[in-house]
């Protein structure tokens, strides 16, 4: 058995300065929040984050997801497919300080599902005729455009789960489930946080939902239940 069972400190080495990060979650559901805040603590800069939102202020949780890191100017450029309900970054945009590119939030899921899978990429029409298709390729199939959009992969990816076993074999719970395994297929370094761990065994294979091969380190962050 391989136990993956990681201080966060420890985990949290496997990041970089200039890496490339994914953040798992949609706002606060599925968010790995403790990563997050941990991150937010070390000298690191640089940044690439791609994730589906800029993070997520609400009053009990203000600073501690992903909003801390645009703060404190650790991220230089963004890929998105959501950039509200976080004021810092609409001002870092304008201010020319964040670069970023908007992605239609299902072309953000494939794209990262291509990433794990080692696909070239993926068509889709969504974006045709709008300023999504601007300098990428547009392929005819059957008489019809698609835009050829590319595989994203990542250094690190930052996911979080309700329950894994030590060797990584996770569950979520309820819609957390949502980018955070596309996110662990498709990046070199997998950093799980969870709520609860059990020993292997305990859960049933078949409600696993993001297997063990896929994960590095799994971090136990019981005190970040976010509902």
């Amino acid at each position: 058995m391989i136990d993956k069972v990681t201080a966060i400190s420890e985990a949290m080495k496997c990041v970089k300065s200039g890496d490339i990060i994914m953040i798992g979650g949609f706002t606060l559901s599925g968010s790995p929040i403790g990563l997050l805040r941990k991150l937010s603590e070390l000298p690191i800069t640089g940044l690439t984050a791609i994730s589906e939102d800029c993070g997520y202020i609400r009053d009990d949780v203000k600073r501690k997801n992903a909003a801390a890191l645009f703060d404190n100017g650790q991220i230089k450029k963004v890929i998105v497919s959501f950039l509200g309900m976080n004021p810092t970054v609409h001002k870092m945009i304008a201010e020319g300080t964040l670069e970023h590119e908007l992605v239609p939030q299902g072309t953000l899921a494939e794209r990262i599902r291509a990433g794990g899978a080692g696909l070239g990429g993926v068509l889709t029409p969504t974006g045709i005729g709008t300023i999504v298709e601007e300098g990428k390729r547009i392929i005819e199939v059957n008489g019809e455009p698609y835009i050829l959009e590319l595989p994203l992969r990542a250094d690190v990816a930052l996911v979080k789960a309700y329950r894994a076993d030590r060797m990584g074999n996770a569950v979520f719970k309820y819609s957390a489930q949502n980018f955070n395994p596309l996110m662990a297929t498709a990046a070199d370094k997998v950093v799980l946080e969870v709520e609860e761990i059990v020993e292997p065994g305990k859960i049933n294979p078949e409600q696993v939902q993001l297997p063990g091969v896929f994960v590095d380190y799994v971090v136990h962050c019981p005190e970040e239940v976010i509902l």
